[in-house]
């Protein structure tokens, strides 16, 4: 490529200039094939899965190998521009939205599974890798990767890492955090960075705790070592329909409370569950107010045994209606409702806000009377699935992203969701994320003095603020002005330029 870089989208010659110089410097690291720039080439990667919010990059670098991501940090590092990693695109808070004054860096071509050790029980892959991959490779062995998003046929590891990713085994098995042995990866400055061991411990601080579910805040993992799980001999799946949501939202506690650890607890309300219906065929119960979804596991004895245990508690609970799957083929249709309950409520409404909130399980009942009272308050619907032995609860609120009113309005309802489950003793996320979308809810939680420590650490590894700079973490005395307007790119808010400056350094 010859020296003049033609400019795309970008307006001013300020920013043309520096889009200049940013796609030379990778052009020294990358092939031309792997660096876009023209507007065409660089809309697919403006938004992820929170589509009311896009911005396109000034470069989207595409490295096909570890050594070259390095290469990329090292010269946006060199000019001081912005960095946002970016895995499958499929994240709903915003981690991946593109800065209007920097490189998105694509890690969907490392996507190479490096090795299985079925005696270690671990495997070796590449952070493009696809969830669902891992536990395909693995089969042949008797394998499988347990953290299952319900995004898992298109999500990568890399991007599971970074938003500490559960599922609906989480309740069992644990979330990414506790199915990842070690990462390597880089730092801002492009240097090789490895946290944690294969080992049964790693020495100092427990930093790739930390890393984990950062949200591209601390570096970017290029290579993750999971742990495998042998395939369960048998998996069942029951059904419990309830008359009452507040019944259902009891039974989960009684389960709990009675020492029963599913492999999988879920629950779905009457609007959920009638739009699943409709699009899978399931075989739901459309009268029931309320439905659990409960996966035993283990041996044939076990199962069986734990079956007739959870009868007993959802029977004493108020269940009106109780269905065992008889053979697999039936406990895949059970899932296939939960699996697809966003692409089902796609079909009843022109778009939707995925929430995130987690509660204390004996809270559900209230989080839903809550929500129920909100609807009203809005003027907008919410249909309701979650993860409920966790007590994580995905409300979808229903909008119409044309009408601007209506956003606005489906943005206040999810904060007011956000508000309520911090009142309960919760968080504000559980797996999806704070990327924009849950930056002022950042505020409600945590104190100006714990945003300093959260800030101060990110420092620690990256000093001058340009890994994905404006997610995760409010600026201190600025709640409530970094997230933009729909439409507006978080990159040109004047309160992020200027908070950017006041990044604590080492």
């Amino acid at each position: 490529m010859d020296a003049t870089v033609t400019p795309s989208h970008t307006t001013s010659s300020t920013a043309q200039k520096r889009q200049q110089e940013v796609v030379k410097a990778l052009l020294r690291v990358l092939p031309e094939r792997s660096v876009l720039w023209h507007t065409e080439a660089v809309t697919p990667f403006e938004c992820d899965g929170l589509s009311a919010y896009r911005q396109r990059p000034l470069a989207v670098a595409l490295p096909e190998t570890h050594e070259q991501v390095g290469a990329v940090l090292a010269a946006c590092h060199a000019l001081s521009v912005p960095v946002v990693a970016r895995g499958g695109g499929t994240g709903l808070s915003g981690g991946a939205l593109p800065h209007a004054l920097g490189v998105t860096l694509s890690l969907a071509r490392l996507n190479r599974i490096l090795h299985i050790d079925p005696l270690a029980r671990t495997a070796v892959v590449e952070c493009g890798v696809r969830n669902l991959a891992i536990s395909e490779a693995a089969a042949i062995h008797g394998l499988y990767y347990a953290p299952d998003p319900s995004s898992q046929i298109a999500c990568t590891i890399g991007g599971n890492v970074a938003e500490n990713a559960g599922g609906v085994h989480c309740l069992k098995y644990g979330l990414t955090v506790h199915n990842v042995l070690r990462v390597r990866g880089f730092t801002v400055e492009g240097e090789v960075l490895e946290l944690g061991s294969e080992a049964l411990d790693a020495a100092g601080l427990d930093l790739l705790a930390a890393f984990i579910g950062s949200e591209g805040l601390l570096g970017v993992a290029t290579e993750i070592t999971v742990r495998l799980l042998p395939k369960p001999q048998v998996a069942r799946c029951m059904l419990a329909s309830f008359a009452e949501v507040g019944k259902a939202g009891e039974a989960v506690a009684a389960i709990i409370g009675a020492g029963l650890i599913p492999a999988g607890l879920e629950m779905m309300d009457k609007p959920m569950t009638l739009a699943v219906e409709d699009f899978v065929h399931a075989g739901y119960d459309l009268d029931a107010a309320a439905i659990l979804l409960i996966e035993s596991d283990g041996s044939a004895e076990e199962v069986e045994e734990e079956i007739e245990r959870l009868t007993a508690v959802l029977q004493q609970s108020g269940a009106t209606r109780i269905d065992i799957s008889e053979n697999e083929a039936q406990r895949l249709r059970f899932w296939s409702g939960r699996k697809n309950a966003f692409p089902a409520t796609g079909r009843i409404s022109p778009d939707y806000l995925c929430m995130d909130a987690s509660i204390p399980r004996k809270a559900l009942a209230t989080m839903l009377e809550t929500i129920n009272a909100l609807q009203d308050t809005h003027g907008l619907r919410c249909v309701n699935v979650f993860h409920a032995g966790d007590g994580n609860m995905h409300p979808l609120i229903l909008f119409d992203a044309n009408d601007p009113d209506q956003l606005q309005r489906a943005e206040a309802f999810g904060n007011d969701i956000l508000r309520k489950a911090v009142q309960l003793g919760g968080s504000i996320t559980g797996e999806h994320g704070v990327g924009i979308e849950k930056l002022d809810a950042m505020c409600v939680q945590f104190t100006d003095g714990e945003r300093a420590q959260m800030l101060a650490f990110k420092a620690a590894f990256d000093p001058n603020g340009l890994l994905n700079p404006g997610k995760n973490i409010p600026m201190l005395a600025r709640c409530g002005e970094l997230r933009p307007a729909p439409g507006q790119a978080m990159g040109q808010t004047t309160a992020l330029r200027e908070a950017l400056s006041e990044l604590p350094r080492f």
